[in-house]
């Protein structure tokens, strides 16, 4: 209580207990002052209620609104935990078929691995030594043989994978045995690509194949392009700059034969 409804108190305290003492003697004046300090006693604590409910309201808003907030941020996070639930089961969908695209690759691999063993214990049968006569690409030597194209996907599947060793196995083994099927350049390409990083000189052999045994194939291009790349990499300035002439000259249509030019730009032709 304030000072001020103290002191209203005290005063009508002193009045009541002057008309106590005073009994009859009590004038009008006294009165009306007595209920003059009662009604300001009343207003005052009107006026404190009135405050006080005003403020209790913002209380109560402010608490509706922080329970408000909190219900929305449950949404929220109810939404965002089953959004997450579906992306972690699709990722689980794709992790199992990943999986299923994996051992199908290895098992190729195995039949591929079979076959070349099968072929290598024939060789070695053979009262010549020399291995049986290579069929076409489109009439495997037996009903059991993978296709030149079955061989070709397979071991460059497993060149993307970084298996290096075991594409160039298949990839040979395809040319062993198809050796005019179209598929041919783009297995003599991709054993030089799988030799480009560990042994250049290499795979500049196998490029230079391409380039003479395939001069008309799309590969062609790519494998003269690769081996100015392989010249520049030995700082043989000249032996690439021809490359990439050769590269713009025969094959002026090609992708190659742009990134040919860019590269004569760079050695100031």
């Amino acid at each position: 209580m304030s000072s001020r409804p103290r002191r209203l108190c005290a005063r009508l305290a002193a009045g009541f207990v002057a008309v106590a003492s005073l009994g009859a003697c009590v004038s009008k004046s006294d009165v009306q002052m007595v209920q003059g300090e009662v009604a300001l006693l009343r207003a005052e604590t009107l006026r404190r209620d009135s405050t006080r409910a005003a403020q209790l309201g913002e209380v109560i808003q402010l608490q509706q609104r922080i329970m408000d907030s909190l219900a929305v941020s449950r949404r929220t996070v109810g939404q965002l935990k089953g959004d997450i639930a579906s992306d972690l089961y699709n990722i689980q969908q794709q992790l199992v078929q990943l999986q299923e695209l994996t051992g199908q690759s290895q098992q190729r691999l195995s039949e591929l691995h079979t076959q070349l063993e099968a072929r290598g214990a024939q060789i070695e049968a053979s009262p010549s030594g020399a291995p049986p006569a290579p069929g076409d690409s489109a009439q495997p030597e037996s009903g059991g043989s993978a296709s030149a194209d079955q061989m070709y996907e397979a071991s460059l599947a497993q060149l993307r994978r970084g298996s290096t060793a075991t594409a160039r196995l298949g990839l040979r083994e395809m040319l062993r045995t198809y050796p005019t099927s179209p598929r041919a350049p783009d297995a003599l390409y991709f054993i030089g690509q799988s030799f480009a990083a560990e042994n250049p000189d290499s795979a500049a052999a196998y490029y230079t194949q391409v380039v003479e045994k395939y001069s008309s194939s799309p590969r062609a291009g790519s494998a003269l392009y690769n081996l100015g790349l392989l010249a520049e990499r030995r700082k043989d300035t000249a032996k690439a700059r021809e490359a990439y002439q050769r590269v713009v000259q025969q094959y002026p249509q090609s992708d190659e034969a742009a990134l040919a030019r860019d590269r004569l730009k760079a050695l100031g032709r």
